[in-house]
């Protein structure tokens, strides 16, 4: 007799890459098919799949979702030139030239987009977690940022009629060319930001000579893999400097220079900072929230961790950064923007200069604050959102629609959770240094990106926390927030499967949370309580001081701790099942 617990309901299982996949097909054996009777839709998102179909499953992926509504995700790869060519080579039938972005980019925007579903990112509820702050108060590290362009310098506004807005570009040929176009509706927030890139070349200088003369660690930090043809550009010509005038004083100084990704950079400032550094972050909005919080963290450290982080992330309508257009001015010209035929801004570009032409949808913000006080409410959050609204009428439509989303709160007899708004800097400083017991972080993508790994280290790892993604009509993805472990995997071929070193935590926990809601959408009990029994024993198993490698020295009793690998590990978890 089959006694597995019977689920009706599909749930769509969306594979990954690397070592996180070799965790995920542990964790699907162990206690999904093992366990329940339930069909599992199960699509390739792996990187080499993602070329071979010419990113038709990313699509898939998505129609899935929509169909079925409940899905789990593991960590993709985004490959890098190399890792392209790489496959490219091993698979010579595929024509490289004609690849959809589908095929190379991050499935994740896709998705998102594609259900318009936005991302809450929280804590697990480890009891018995006990990080151990970096000693910040008097830490010698400085901020470096360029003062002028970008985000900064935009020309925003809120579209006045529902149209089109097309980019413009008038060059030596003084023939206009169309370089994008999208459609917007009235009441949309629309931002055109570019860079001088001779700016970008002098900021470069002063900062890798600022860094010689106060003999500093350098580290760069963009978001070149998201906004390849604005932060790609920049990076391209700090580093070109870098290597051809900087590198090898740097090196004769015996100091070192680090590229990283801006969320993963700013994640290093709170876990694990440097003695003495020379932080640049060329996004001057970026690098001003980044400054305002390193010299708050000089002077008063960072508190314990005592409270419940929430961060959603609004990026359903596709909006800001990660929604942009981009790239990089190929000649001299003027740059205009045309919206529903009127010509609403122009400025010079020179050859070179990052351009940016970004939107958001106002309806999709609507249901984002709708999301956010229905989350605080549900789990008695407090609610502090962080918006621009002193010099960006792309953010004020945000304050808009809150207070309009607030009224109509009101008007139905169900008052909203206590709020705030703030700078996104101070919304940041507070998350950290005077976080309240239980709060919501409302933040727009790039930040929500940003914060949730500061957010995450804070935790204990990336793997200490779940990120969820929500739809207007009820779609629902859980997933890790943690990235594929290149390294971790390496390691695991090297030795031919017998080392795994890897924390499966936060793919547990997405599954359990997936199942739960399979649970109450088709009033399932039993499955309903697998689940909760699922996430407990995650945190029990945690809690009586078995971890891996990652939380080592970080509970409160560490002399007491059992550190094992993933599949001991999984092994534990499956034990306090019983």
């Amino acid at each position: 007799m089959d006694s597995r617990i019977s689920v009706t309901s599909p749930l769509v299982i969306l594979h990954g890459d690397e070592m996180a996949q070799v965790a995920f097909e542990h964790i699907l054996k162990k206690f999904v098919s093992s366990r329940l009777d339930i069909q599992l839709e199960e699509i390739d998102l792996s990187a080499e799949n993602r070329l071979l179909t010419n990113g038709q499953v990313v699509i898939d992926a998505i129609d899935s979702l929509q169909r079925h509504g409940v899905g789990v995700k593991n960590a993709g790869m985004t490959v890098n030139r190399q890792q392209l060519e790489d496959l490219l080579r091993k698979h010579p039938n595929v024509d490289g030239n004609n690849l959809h972005p589908l095929a190379t980019k991050s499935p994740n925007g896709a998705i998102r987009k594609g259900i318009s579903g936005n991302i809450t990112r929280e804590d697990i509820k480890f009891r018995n977690l006990n990080i151990r702050r970096p000693e910040w108060v008097g830490r010698d590290i400085e901020v470096d940022t360029m003062e002028f362009g970008g985000i900064k310098d935009s020309f925003n506004q809120l579209s006045m009629a529902t149209g089109v807005v097309k980019l413009m570009f008038v060059g030596s040929s003084g023939d206009p060319v169309e370089l994008h176009r999208r459609e917007i509706r009235k009441g949309d927030p629309w931002l055109l930001a570019t860079n001088d890139i001779e700016d970008v070349k002098a900021w470069a200088h002063r900062f890798f000579q600022r860094a010689i003369a106060e003999k500093r660690d350098v580290y760069l930090g963009l978001k070149d893999t998201v906004i390849p043809g604005y932060d790609g550009a920049m990076r391209s010509v700090i580093e070109d400097i870098y290597h051809s005038d900087y590198k090898k004083q740097i090196e004769d100084l015996g100091l070192n220079y680090y590229y990283e990704l801006i969320d993963a950079q700013a994640a290093r400032i709170v876990s694990n900072p440097p003695e003495r550094a020379l932080w640049g972050v060329p996004d001057n909005t970026t690098g001003r929230k980044l400054l305002k919080l390193v010299n708050q963290l000089r002077e008063f450290g960072i508190p314990g961790r005592g409270a419940h982080v929430s961060i959603s992330r609004m990026s359903a309508g596709g909006g800001d950064q990660y929604g942009s257009f981009n790239m990089a001015a190929k000649e001299d010209g003027i740059l205009k923007v045309i919206v529903d035929g009127d010509e609403k801004h122009a400025r010079r570009v020179r050859k070179g200069d990052p351009m940016l032409l970004m939107s958001n949808d106002r309806e999709a913000i609507k249901d984002w604050v709708l999301q956010v006080f229905r989350d605080a409410s549900r789990k008695d959050k407090e609610v502090y959102f962080g918006l621009k609204r002193e010099y960006m009428e792309y953010d004020e439509v945000y304050s808009d629609v809150i207070t309009e989303v607030r009224r109509e709160l009101a008007s139905e007899h169900t008052p909203p959770p206590s709020f705030m708004i703030m700078r996104p800097s101070s919304q940041l400083k507070k998350m950290i240094t005077d976080p309240p017991r239980n709060a919501l972080y409302p933040s727009q993508n790039l930040d929500g990106d940003i914060f949730s790994d500061i957010s995450a280290a804070l935790g204990g790892s990336l793997a200490t926390a779940s990120s969820i993604i929500e739809s207007k009509d009820g779609t629902m993805l859980f997933e890790a927030p943690h990235g594929t472990a290149h390294d971790l995997y390496l390691k695991y071929l090297e030795s031919d499967g017998k080392v795994a070193h890897f924390n499966p935590s936060a793919l547990i926990f997405a599954l359990a949370n997936a199942l739960e809601t399979l649970g109450e959408r088709e009033g399932n009990e039993p499955l309903s309580q697998y689940a909760i029994q699922l996430k407990a024993a995650l945190t029990d198993t945690v809690d009586r001081g078995i971890v891996t490698a990652d939380l080592k020295g970080k509970t409160v009793d560490p002399d007491s701790e059992q550190v094992v690998d993933m599949i001991g590990f999984l092994e534990a978890v499956e034990k306090a099942l019983q």
